[in-house]
């Protein structure tokens, strides 16, 4: 195994270069099926709140290690109803335990992604306790994602607000890739996370810096309530302020991407060289204060 590499006012604290021939275990766990229990509601959310197509299986026609690299493979099957198989990894238990989760740091992920009409890979972040409330309440961050038919264009984004669909608010920024290259070839996609700012970097080019979200934990008739006044909202850097585990994974149709054409090739494989987390030498100090930006109850002004 070659030495990792330094890097300037950065510690490395956990890492997974992908030796050997199977996932880690003690780093990664899967999630399976398609969709989820919430137990707020006590209901069942199939397509994973997106109406997803695929279903999620640990299984190695799904996920291999292999001459150091990590393969997630979605694959073109039928399966308990479901017309497509993949694989999401996350370094915390599907019971919620944690295996590794962090507040703050650079978080850097090297990969090939798959593109194509209907395909939705991410690399991301969630938070290990909502402690806020129920998503967004209590965040999301996205080093990475595609809109599946457009390979030159990367998405980094940021989720926050108050629970429910109705109640989140969403900043993403679209990075075009340089030179011609896609998302096929090898990037590396990372998010440098401090107290009161979250940036974005492709390649080590920094694409987007954020200073402006909030969150709000009011809830009425089991919804999340959107904010109407300051003191709705907690702390400032809620939701940015706690420990957020890692996601990968390869989603198939869904809203966001729409379902594959004829021309989408499978299997469709996004492929890992590395997952790497630093902290900051010196530490992080306290928040910068909240940047310039719009809150809810602040009505957008018309262009003259």
């Amino acid at each position: 195994m070659s030495k990792i590499p330094s890097r300037k006012g950065w510690k490395l604290v956990w890492s997974d270069e992908f030796t050997g021939d199977q996932i880690d275990r003690s780093k990664w766990d899967f999630d399976l099926g398609n969709g989820f229990f919430d137990y707020r509601s006590h209901t069942w959310v199939p397509g994973w709140g997106n109406e997803e197509l695929q279903y999620y299986t640990d299984s190695p026609t799904n996920v291999t290690v292999r001459d150091g690299l990590l393969t997630i493979r979605a694959v073109r099957e039928s399966i308990h109803g479901c017309g497509y198989t993949s694989a999401r990894l996350m370094t915390r238990r599907r019971d919620g335990t944690p295996l590794f989760n962090k507040q703050y740091g650079r978080f850097e992920i090297r990969a090939r992604v798959p593109w194509g009409k209907g395909l939705w890979p991410a690399l991301w972040m969630l938070p290990q306790d909502d402690a806020y409330g129920g998503w967004a309440a209590s965040g999301e961050i996205d080093l990475m994602e595609i809109v599946g038919d457009k390979p030159h264009e990367v998405l980094n984004s940021i989720h926050f607000g108050s629970s429910g669909s109705q109640g989140r608010s969403l900043i993403t920024h679209t990075h075009p890739l340089p030179d011609g290259s896609t998302v096929a070839d090898w990037h590396t996609y990372a998010v440098e996370w401090e107290p009161g700012e979250i940036r974005f970097y492709v390649d080590d080019t920094l694409t987007r810096t954020h200073n402006h979200w909030w969150s709000c934990s009011l809830v009425k008739d089991g919804q999340g309530v959107i904010a109407r006044r300051k003191a709705d909202l907690n702390a400032w850097p809620a939701p940015f302020n706690q420990p957020f585990y890692l996601v990968m994974n390869v989603a198939v149709g869904g809203n966001f991407p729409g379902v594959p054409g004829a021309q989408t090739r499978f299997p469709a494989e996004l492929v890992v060289d590395h997952v790497r987390v630093y902290d900051k030498v010196g530490g992080y100090g306290e928040p910068q204060p909240i940047g310039q930006g719009r809150f809810p109850w602040q009505t957008e002004k018309k262009k003259a």
